[in-house]
């Protein structure tokens, strides 16, 4: 056996996540391989379980605040982590072997970032995640990792964007500046300068739009289907610009980061606003409108926040299959290169799963999970609490 095969350790581990979009449960069955402590994964199998109907329609009411008991929460947070549990089950039957690990993230319904006082002092964050581990656990037999978020939180950062540590393990270049730029239902981005594995204090991230959230809401609204594949809806209208800029003068897109967002924010009625604005347009001019809207929110954080302009731009989350969203980001951040994460390796649909996975991996060797100048906490922390 050759010294490299004696120093690497292998572990079969599934990511969960269901984000802002509410679409369903995302699951990874990913492998990860240390050498050394350098790492790598290889994603055996991914898959999108969708919510019940009456499961998803009552994450949408908490989400969009309607007034709930506090046992009507408990019970929802026992359902979902059931169907958590459930996706663990079918997920890990598609693998040769059963995973050993689960890195559950959970269902956001609650984010506030931290909160500047009159008297100059910030509060902590709070960030809710439904789904607890402990019935994962329970109910799959797997040792599982979640409450990721409790931490940074607890060291005075937003307690997002989490996935920059694992852009960072990655999809780091020894001499390319890369942004790894995710768009779920939130868009996020890390920023990662060349060499930036030597010096991770280089690297930070922040949220920089709504994402598909508003794109999807508008779909289903104005056209009755879920989302628009590939862009083709918003193709056939023309942007309103003017719109795009007042939107993009709101305070949230000035804010320099550590900053981040949810639909607290892009909201139901934040999106009832702008129709009221669009009045007009044509349903395929408004879902354009929104469209160029979600691109420039993009480009202009990069051009007010980056300190350099990147190489390459690598695109994970359902936006990456949008093909119209990404011809406009191409349009908009010449020189970079867009292209899809898969292009590199890591596959964009299950991207933040397989992030969680290897977020988990990193809380069971005691490996810190945040990146301080990503989130805005005073320290490097653990993340995650572990249910056996």
């Amino acid at each position: 056996m050759s010294e490299i095969e004696e120093t690497t350790d292998k572990m079969l581990v599934i990511g969960l996540i269901s984000g802002t979009s509410i679409d369903g449960i995302d699951a990874a069955l990913v492998e990860i391989c240390d050498r050394q402590g350098n790492l790598s994964t290889n994603l055996i199998a991914g898959f999108t379980y969708p919510y019940p109907e009456p499961l998803k329609n009552e994450i949408f009411a908490v989400c969009a605040g309607e007034p709930r008991s506090l046992q009507q929460l408990c019970e929802l947070d026992d359902r979902i982590a059931e169907s958590f549990a459930q996706a663990v089950i079918a997920i890990n039957a598609k693998g040769e072997q059963s995973a050993q690990l689960i890195g559950s993230h959970g269902q956001t319904v609650f984010h506030r970032p931290p909160i500047a006082s009159q008297d100059g002092k910030t509060g902590l964050g709070y960030s809710v995640q439904m789904g607890r581990g402990a019935v994962i656990a329970e109910l799959t037999g797997i040792k599982t990792v979640s409450d990721f978020r409790v931490a940074d939180i607890e060291a005075g950062g937003q307690a997002a964007p989490l996935v920059p540590m694992a852009d960072l393990l990655l999809l780091s270049h020894p001499y390319k500046c890369r942004v790894c730029q995710n768009i779920g239902g939130i868009s996020n981005l890390t920023y990662l300068p060349a060499k930036a594995i030597a010096d991770p204090d280089q690297v930070f991230g922040f949220d920089n739009g709504a994402g598909n959230v508003l794109l999807d809401m508008v779909t289903q609204k104005l056209f009755g289907e879920d989302f628009d594949r590939n862009g083709d809806l918003a193709r056939q209208g023309v942007a309103n610009l003017d719109l795009v800029e007042k939107w993009l003068s709101q305070e949230f897109f000035r804010l320099p980061p550590p900053k981040s967002t949810g639909r607290e924010l892009f909201s139901p009625e934040y999106l009832q606003a702008r129709l009221g604005e669009c009045a007009d347009l044509s349903n395929y001019d408004i879902l354009a409108t929104l469209t160029e809207f979600t691109a420039q929110a993009i480009a202009q954080s990069y051009r007010l926040f980056l300190p350099m302009f990147p190489d390459e731009v690598l695109v994970g989350g359902g936006g990456g299959r949008n093909g119209y969203l990404m011809e406009r980001l191409q349009a908009l951040l010449k020189p970079a290169i867009v292209k899809r994460s898969d292009d590199f390796g890591i596959n964009g649909d299950f991207k933040e799963a397989i992030a969680f996975a290897l977020l988990a991996y990193l809380r069971m060797k005691e490996r810190v999970g945040n990146l301080p100048s990503v989130t805005g906490a005073k320290r490097s922390v653990l993340l995650g609490k572990v249910y056996c």
